[in-house]
């Protein structure tokens, strides 16, 4: 079987893409595993098909490195907006669906290399608080952890511990080590499914941005984040403990395109 297929990333998060409005590509998790390998495929964080689904532009399916179906992906959907974009489906605004529901996005600068994209996120809420850290859901759980100083942790052995943690069983949790800034905050990321960093998580950056406004009780409106890949900006209202009108805004990169054969 012959694929089609586009490369783009997020500061770093980098995903294939796949337009499968036709319903011919049919993948299975160890496929899509080889794909995603950095050895013997194409090489990315993980694999996004886009869809047809009525009422909406499209849809996103996100699948993990490892092969399986995850939940949302925040530096996906701005992929795919601008994927969605270079199809023509779209122009500079656009409606999809995910597995966490509708969502919005803007195309607000757009070359043929690169756009600035900023996505709606669900609503939230801060959630259960431990010793050590917060857990909030931003479309995919995360808990977040608060560090002196990010170049201190051991980000994959730290992370791999807590994101098996028995609190976070069966399914795990994608973990984020954050540092607060004069400007704003810092984060790194171990991305389940992924089992590794990566150099951003736009669910992550989203999580640490609201859990940072919820401690500091600032009501800002806004989070200046910095992940290993790049610079973010976390719009949102806060009205005390819930989190409305949350949008995750940042640069996509168009990576490749090309074809391949499994």
């Amino acid at each position: 079987m012959k694929i089609e297929f586009h490369k783009y990333h997020g500061n770093g998060n980098d995903f294939i893409m796949l337009d499968n409005r036709l319903n011919k590509i049919e993948l299975d998790s160890s496929r899509i595993a080889y794909l995603c390998d950095r050895h013997f495929g194409i090489g990315a964080d993980g694999l996004i098909f886009l869809d047809n689904k009525d009422g909406f532009d499209f849809s996103l399916k996100y699948f993990n490195s490892d092969g399986n179906e995850s939940t949302m992906c925040g530096n996906g959907g701005r992929c795919i907006t601008m994927f969605a974009h270079e199809l023509g489906i779209i122009n500079s605004t656009t409606r999809f669906i995910a597995t966490d529901g509708p969502h919005d996005a803007e195309i607000l600068s757009y070359s043929t290399e690169r756009c600035d994209v900023k996505l709606k996120m669900k609503d939230t809420r801060p959630g259960q608080i431990s010793w050590d850290g917060y857990f909030i859901d931003t479309g995919s759980p995360h808990f977040v952890k608060f560090v002196p100083s990010l170049s201190a942790v051991d980000v994959l052995n730290e992370g791999r511990v807590l994101r098996n943690d028995q609190r976070f069983a069966p399914a795990g949790c994608n973990i984020n080590f954050v540092e607060l800034l004069s400007s704003g905050i810092k984060v790194r990321t171990y991305e389940r499914g992924v089992e590794n960093e990566t150099l951003s998580c736009g669910t992550g950056v989203t999580a640490s941005a609201i859990i940072a406004a919820f401690l500091n009780n600032e009501n800002k409106g806004v989070c200046y984040v910095s992940a290993m890949g790049g610079e973010f900006t976390v719009h949102f209202h806060q009205s005390g403990p819930e989190f409305t009108e949350v949008y995750l805004e940042g640069p996509v990169t168009f990576v490749f395109k090309g074809e391949i054969t499994i």
